[in-house]
């Protein structure tokens, strides 16, 4: 337990459901990220990670893409998992949600022998990610119609 909440591991589909919720609200209906775009093939086979408040509101939630999932934003390193989806409500920014949603992902590609987590940051997020030790490369690039970097960090 940290400031309030807890990072665990989404398992069940009530805690998948939590996830949905937490990204519907910051990319579709914060964010205009289309809903088509927001749900795709992978999140059946990503693990996902939620924040709760103590008494169960979900906060925040991220993803990892492994393996073949992961190769298209990866550069096609099998070595390499994506992180992504991370999304932390309103209320409970500045908290340290977000950080504690990077470092859960973060132990799970570990947990899955990979070496390193890539992840397409916003580029308003950019410092946020730099703050935890990810590098920046290649050019900026849009999606969903926002400006992003490619980043990455050893496990």
């Amino acid at each position: 337990m940290s400031a309030g909440f807890v990072v665990r591991p989404a398992e069940d589909p009530a805690d998948r459901e939590a996830c949905f919720a937490v990204r519907e609200e910051v990319f579709v209906r914060e964010q205009g990220v289309p809903e088509d775009i927001e749900y795709d093939a992978h999140d059946a086979g990503a693990d996902h990670v939620l924040a709760v408040r103590e008494d169960g509101v979900p906060l925040g939630t991220g993803r990892l893409l492994y393996g073949e999932a992961a190769a298209g934003r990866t550069g096609g390193d099998p070595s390499v998992g994506s992180l992504g989806r991370l999304a932390v409500t309103r209320e409970a920014r500045g908290l340290g949600v977000g950080a504690a949603l990077v470092r859960a992902i973060e132990d799970a590609a570990r947990a899955r022998g990979l070496t390193a987590v890539d992840l397409h940051a916003q580029t308003r997020a950019l410092g946020f990610y730099e703050r935890l030790g990810y590098t920046a490369y290649g050019p900026e690039f849009p999606d969903a119609g926002i400006p992003h970097r490619a980043m990455r960090r050893p496990v």
